[in-house]
């Protein structure tokens, strides 16, 4: 198959193909992974999730965790 009469799911069959076989398969799921798109708007809900936290808040949950994580 010449790449300049393939289609664009052929060009991308063998895109994979040659990904698969440099990366192997966990590394192409990885690579691939990279360009997931995501949904959301990770600003507007981080606002939200941090709404009326301070700095003394969040000191206080790591060395909560930190304290479990040592017992």
């Amino acid at each position: 198959m010449a790449i300049p009469k393939a289609t664009p799911a052929e060009i991308r069959e063998r895109g994979i193909e040659a990904l698969a076989k440099a990366l192997g398969p966990v590394g192409l799921v990885r690579f691939l992974q990279q360009f997931e798109l995501g949904s959301g708007d990770y600003t507007r809900d981080r606002e939200e999730w941090l709404k009326g936290l301070t700095v003394s808040d969040v000191v206080k949950e790591i060395e909560s965790r930190r304290e479990k994580q040592n017992c």
